[in-house]
């Protein structure tokens, strides 16, 4: 039986390598996927993040190639060791994200196991991250697709990889939440006596602003998917950026009646299903689940491996 060898990526690589990214997306929220072109431009810069993404120093992806397929990929990150990457970043070495085929069901001998191969293409991940010298090695499973990030419930043959060479969670877990938006609230009176909404550009997407006399009370932004090539293959997509309402409204109707502003207009849109985020402490929880959405998945951020024993 061939044994499996690592290589950089190829553009011959492409499909096999969507595939793959597309396998673990849909096994966290239904339907979603990318296209070639996204993840090919994905692997270059990521437009999104302008924040972090002028951080990069260096990109490498590396796949793990057994019987001619891709069984194993992973995307490392350089980040700048000065000025040019932020505190949070600076100097550190990261997979981005790393993928393999899980181990075939009892019964099927005709599916290749990919563990040698993912294990080989850690251990050359490893070895990329120790000689750019970086000072922290970091992990993660930022995928280019929305709501795929950290490394999530129904991933646990790469959850099991990562600590078996020395991963740890270091960070938070994250609950990712999906509506319909046809299921969402629609539009009603106003909860309040006097109160209006206003839409306008926001910092995560179209806010829409509950105005009370002269006094912005809560607001809701929500913020679609990019257009053309980079929107996932699948209906339309929205998620929400921020959703607050002022101390002394809550409890009042005023977060479902901003939401219900938002749907409507997502649903002018075409927007099909709207993603949402939050913490593990079930702050929010209550309220997300009555509006109409439900927990897809709890997701780990955060993974770093201790180097002082290599």
């Amino acid at each position: 039986m061939p044994t499996a060898g690592v290589r950089s990526f190829r553009r011959s690589d492409r499909d096999q390598l969507t595939q793959l990214i597309n396998a673990h997306a849909e096994a966290v929220v239904p339907g979603m996927g990318a296209s070639v072109s996204t993840v090919l431009g994905a692997l270059e810069r990521q437009p999104g993040e302008f924040i972090t993404d002028p951080w990069v120093a260096e990109r490498l992806t590396l796949v793990a190639v057994r019987q001619e397929r891709v069984a194993a990929a992973a995307h490392l990150l350089r980040y700048f060791a000065d000025e040019r990457a932020g505190a949070a970043a600076r100097d550190t070495g990261s997979i981005e994200w790393f993928l393999f085929w899980p181990q075939a069901p009892a019964g099927n001998p005709c599916w290749p196991d990919a563990t040698e191969a993912a294990d080989l293409l850690m251990a050359a991940c490893i070895g990329q991250l120790d000689r750019w010298g970086v000072t922290r090695q970091d992990a993660g499973g930022e995928l280019p697709v929305p709501g795929v990030y950290g490394i999530p419930e129904q991933w646990p043959h790469v959850r099991a990889l990562y600590e078996r060479s020395g991963f740890a969670h270091t960070g938070h877990t994250e609950v990712v939440y999906l509506a319909r938006v046809d299921d969402l609230p629609r539009s009603a009176n106003a909860p309040v006596a006097g109160l209006t909404v206003s839409r306008s550009v926001g910092i995560n997407g179209t806010r829409f602003s509950a105005v009370l006399g002269e006094d912005v009370i809560g607001y809701a932004e929500v913020e679609a998917a990019d257009a053309g090539e980079r929107a996932p293959r699948h209906g339309s997509w929205a998620a929400v950026g921020n959703l607050c309402v002022r101390t002394g409204y809550r409890r009042r109707g005023v977060g479902t009646w901003l939401l219900g502003q938002a749907a409507d207009w997502l649903r002018l849109g075409h927007v099909d299903r709207l993603l949402d985020y939050g913490q593990d402490d079930f702050s929010g929880q209550e309220f997300r689940l009555a509006v109409g959405f439900r927990e897809l998945t709890r997701t780990r951020r955060g993974w770093t491996r201790d180097t002082r024993n290599d």
